[in-house]
């Protein structure tokens, strides 16, 4: 995105060009084009070995400022200090009987072992507590407490407790392990999405381009920026709080959109070549104009991204300024990097792009300018037709439940998920989660408390209040008697929260807290609802604020906004049917609380590449004939083909995440690719050309005042 200038650019860029920082950048880039790739690869090779030598810290803020969780959490530790830790589930079951003569020796000489491991300070046996064993004596559990957050216990420490533990089944004893320390340790690696998704994108611009070195250009210039990026989140992290899972979302989001951008330069590119230009003012013109496009979308999918920090939550701001680095990079390889490449492999990517080119290019051409004159012969079908599928597809988002994952929703073959399903069989399903109640006052009062709750539909047991060290305060736990993603655990909390213990705080003065995950996610969820209108007026604000400086239109950002904002509503909506209702065969179980957010963050950003992309074809039309028709049709022609191509490479690489073994990746993936499949098939190629066909010249209105005030800003140079 740059200023206006009046002065047209020569075929290759100098010093007195002029042109803004784009130019400027390209140009140096076109100029030293040996240095500029020489100077990426230092850059990678250089973070890289840095990011390795010190070492990542990120953290996860999952704080919840304002909310009774983060209240329960704050009063623990001022009670409390230094003793909050995580800890193991050490699960037995054994059909005939858990205190068999031969299975009580075994499970003490394991649970010896265990307690002299790393990072083990203490551990419970179910031999000496009957409390942990269940009622028809079967299943019991040991608890192995840690001596830090489960974050901060490195993971081969938690696995030599999860083999030690291993080895003590015999005599059809079986043993399962749990806890979020477990759950992390043993999660398996990632790499095979990434690698699908990369070799998926190849094999669609080999298609597209029918070269194999013109489809390594965009794909080469992304994987510089991505993996720049990854270098630079590692040391980022002991700047800012980076939560863990910061990383594989930005190679997610880095490698569609990096491809994307790179893909969208490279095309016009190809047309300029193809129209008859030199390499040198091909490469210009690709600038002025496609790059232009890129920077300003790159710059919405920012706007976008930072709205999250309106949010006020950590979990957010963190992911969302890695998230932000990432665009930003790809941004600058686009304009950098790929220019660099195009001057050095230029001769003989002109030669493939001659050869193969010119004639499908040609027949592509025709067939989206025919599309585009039929959707606009009849313009009322396909847009009511098309508006209607993104509604129905909407709806089920109303219905949308947020949560956190555990181990209920884990793939039914993992020990986490085995010993989940041990401990509800044996003792409930409450058990897995359990509410957490923190009373401040006199022990009479945590004692009424727990009378009350005891009292209350929905709770099946209640620990006996167990005073904290400074003797101010007390806490007990109540385990629910339906599962931690049930429904009915929420509205317990609710009723706990809005109406049994109020009751006992008017008797006894104290203070009473409830918290927990269940509590937790139903926090978090209000925390988003609450603040959500104030987000999307930033996002969707400053986004049309910006076209409609482009595009010296009202009626097109107004468009573009609720376009989005449809193809959002049914990728959510699809989310609700896999991930909640369980189809597709996957886990049923809630939307991982802050996906959603994070989806439309990113998606409206992404949104806005396909719309910038389109739209400025139509508006350099418009500009040269005035026909607005005819604007529609060429602009559809000249970048349909490249908005499927660029579409499908975002599918494949959002889609291949799909095969990741974490849940959250997995929603991340499903909502963004069929955001994007929404976006570019029936949005792009159906409702934008009907719209546009309905407004006419009228499309490009603006007033006279708000035109003076308004900067001028364009995405193609005169």
């Amino acid at each position: 995105m740059a200023v206006e200038t009046r002065n047209p650019a020569p075929s290759r860029p100098d010093k007195e060009s002029g042109g803004g920082l784009l130019h400027r950048v390209a140009g140096w880039s076109m100029r030293h084009a040996l240095l500029a790739v020489v100077l990426w690869i230092a850059t990678l090779v250089g973070v890289t070995a840095a990011s390795v030598a010190i070492g990542n810290d990120y953290h996860n803020d999952n704080s919840l400022p304002g909310t009774e969780s983060q209240q329960l959490t704050d009063a623990f530790a001022e009670h409390a200090p230094g003793g909050s830790t995580d800890s193991v589930q050490i699960v037995l079951h054994h059909d005939q009987g858990f205190l068999a003569t031969v299975n009580r020796q075994r499970v003490s000489t394991m649970l010896a072992e265990v307690e002299r491991l790393p990072h083990v300070a203490a551990v419970t046996s179910p031999i000496t507590d009957p409390g942990a064993r269940s009622p028809d004596g079967r299943t019991a559990y040991a608890m192995v407490t840690l001596d830090a957050p489960a974050t901060e216990v490195p993971q081969d420490d938690v696995r030599a407790i999860v083999e030690t533990a291993k080895r003590a089944p015999t005599d059809g004893m079986q043993v399962e392990l749990g806890g979020d320390a477990v759950r992390s340790a043993v999660e398996g690696e990632g790499g095979a999405a990434e690698g699908a998704g990369i070799l998926a994108a190849l094999v669609i611009l080999v298609l597209l381009f029918g070269s194999l070195l013109a489809a390594s250009l965009p794909l080469l210039t992304a994987v510089f920026a991505v993996g720049s990026t990854l270098g630079l989140l590692v040391l980022a992290s002991h700047l800012f709080d980076v939560p863990d899972y910061t990383a594989p979302v930005m190679m997610l989001v880095g490698l569609g959109v990096g491809i994307d951008y790179a893909l969208l330069i490279f095309s016009r590119y190809r047309s300029e070549l193809l129209a008859g230009a030199d390499r040198p003012a091909a490469t210009v013109k690709a600038l002025d104009t496609a790059g232009r496009s890129v920077m300003f979308a790159g710059c919405t999918v920012v706007i976008a991204l930072l709205g999250l920090l309106a949010l006020g939550l950590g979990s957010l701001q963190g992911m969302a300024l890695g998230v932000t680095l990432t665009v930003l990079m790809t941004m600058l390889a686009a304009v950098s990097l790929l220019p660099a490449l195009l001057t050095l492999f230029g001769r003989r990517i002109e030669r493939s792009v001659r050869k193969h080119a010119a004639r499908a290019k040609r027949a592509s051409g025709d067939r989206w300018r025919a599309w585009a004159t039929q959707v606009q012969r009849r313009p009322w079908a396909p847009l009511a037709l098309a508006v209607a599928a993104l509604v129905a597809l909407s709806l089920p988002a109303l219905g949308m439940r947020l949560g956190f994952a555990d181990a209920g929703t884990d793939d039914p073959a993992k020990t986490t998920r085995k010993a989940y399903d041990l401990l509800a069989e044996g003792f409930g399903p409450g058990v897995n989660g359990p509410l957490i109640v923190l009373t401040e006052g006199s022990p009479q009062s945590a004692e009424a408390a727990r009378e009350a709750i005891a009292k209350t539909p929905g709770v099946a047991a209640v620990t006996p209040p167990q005073q904290l060290p400074d003797g101010e305060a007390s806490m007990m736990t109540a385990f629910p008697t339906t599962a931690p993603q049930d429904e009915e655990t929420s509205d317990l909390v609710t009723r706990l929260r809005g109406t049994v213990l109020p009751a006992v705080e008017s008797s006894t003065g104290a203070t009473v807290l409830v918290g927990g995950a269940t509590a937790a996610a139903d926090d978090f969820a209000g925390a988003v609802s609450e603040r959500l209108p104030l987000f999307i007026l930033v996002v969707v604000g400053l986004s049309a604020l910006l076209l409609t400086a482009v595009f010296r239109s009202v009626l097109v950002p107004l468009k573009a906004a609720v376009l989005n904002l449809l193809s959002i509503g049914a990728s959510l909506g699809v989310l609700t049917l896999v991930f909640q209702q369980g189809w597709l065969g996957a886990q049923p179980g809630p939307v991982e609380a802050f996906v959603p957010v994070m989806i439309f963050a990113i998606v409206f950003g992404l949104s806005m590449d396909y719309e910038v992309f389109l739209v400025s074809r139509i508006h350099e039309e418009w500009r040269r004939t005035g026909d607005a028709q005819h604007a529609v049709r060429e602009g559809l022609a000249a970048t349909g083909s490249v908005i499927t191509a660029a579409a499908a490479i975002m599918i494949v690489v959002f889609g291949a995440f799909l095969l990741s073994p974490d849940r959250m990746l997995n929603q991340f993936g499903l909502g963004l690719a069929v955001a994007v499949l929404l976006d570019a098939l029936v949005i792009r190629c159906l409702i934008v050309p009907a719209v546009m066909r309905l407004l006419g010249t009228k499309a490009w209105w603006l007033p006279r005042r708000l035109d003076r005030a308004l900067p001028a800003v364009r995405l193609e140079r005169d």
